[in-house]
């Protein structure tokens, strides 16, 4: 984790020497990252996608092989070779975002650790505030709380598809709500500023790169169903 803090805090550090304002370097620094991420975003989507559109299959082969799990362990990879469909693929970019949102706010927790300030009197002497904060080691308050809490909101019901908008999922919106509230309480005001930036810049990526995406994809599927349809001769 070392490398990927030190690597992390090097890129702020840079950030804040052509800025020079801490909490404008944090607003860059959470779009930087987003941006890096994004490829790995759009992976998550297409394989995700990928899997919804053979789930039926899935659930034929293992109606029909229910007694049989071998032949359909078997079946099933076989489904996932024709489709060239690797169902892991869905979650390696989240097993690498991790480490990364893990090194995030240790960095923004202890910036004079990690090279971006020479000593935490150095830090304290640059967080001269930010908009309406005082400075931005201390915790936010309920501004920050509600802005936290409002931006993890929005972004789940945005993101969520309609049809699992209902039951424990819908649950689970207000819990990330409730939790992010929580921390823009808790957490230092330089790290709920990152979360909420964070937050917002995944509602705008929804809504121009992930939704006209997969409005593509739903649209490429239709047309290879469309082109297997056999043709009715008169």
């Amino acid at each position: 984790m070392s490398i990927i803090n030190n690597l992390l805090g090097y890129v702020l550090r840079m950030i804040f020497e052509f800025v020079n304002s801490y909490g404008l370097s944090i607003i860059l620094f959470t779009i930087f990252v987003k941006v890096l991420l994004l490829p790995l975003t759009i992976k998550q989507t297409k394989s995700t996608k990928a899997m919804q559109d053979i789930q039926p299959k899935i659930q034929d082969i293992q109606e029909k092989y229910k007694n049989k799990p071998e032949k359909q362990q078997q079946e099933i990879m076989n489904l996932y070779k024709e489709a060239k469909v690797n169902p892991v693929a869905g979650c390696l970019p989240l097993l690498i975002q991790m480490p990364i949102l893990i090194g995030l706010f240790a960095v923004l927790r202890q910036p004079w650790n990690f090279g971006i300030f020479p000593s935490q009197a150095a830090f304290f002497q640059a967080d001269t505030g930010f908009l309406w904060l005082q400075n931005l080691t201390e915790t936010g308050g309920l501004s920050m709380a509600i802005l936290s809490g409002a931006s993890a909101y929005i972004m789940q019901k945005v993101m969520m598809p309609s049809d699992q908008q209902q039951g424990s999922m819908k649950t689970m919106t207000y819990v990330m709500a409730a939790m992010s509230f929580y921390w823009g309480f808790t957490f230092p005001a330089g790290v709920t500023l990152y979360w909420t930036v964070s937050n917002l810049f995944s509602i705008a990526q929804y809504y121009l790169v992930m939704s006209p995406l997969k409005a593509r994809l739903a649209i490429s599927k239709e047309e290879v169903i469309d082109e297997q349809k056999p043709t009715i001769k008169k």
